[in-house]
């Protein structure tokens, strides 16, 4: 249990598996739009955990104190 904390980051293998799927689908002309797109936003979510896991501040001034001016 304790490896797969010190592990931090995507997957490599669940990165390939997307890419790959990614590749075949939208060169397969029998695919149909709502597969494509399927594919695409899997792709976009995995961009999006890559761009929250690189920036450690992330989330960091969600409680401040700036907004409360009573």
């Amino acid at each position: 249990m304790s490896r797969k904390k010190a592990e931090k980051g995507i997957n490599p293998a669940l990165e390939k598996a997307i890419n790959e799927l990614m590749a075949v689908v939208m060169l397969d002309p029998t695919a149909s739009i709502t597969d494509k797109m399927k594919v695409i936003d899997r792709a976009l979510k995995l961009e999006a955990l890559k761009m929250k896991d690189a920036d450690e501040g992330y989330g960091a001034g969600l409680f401040g104190d700036d907004d409360e001016d009573t």
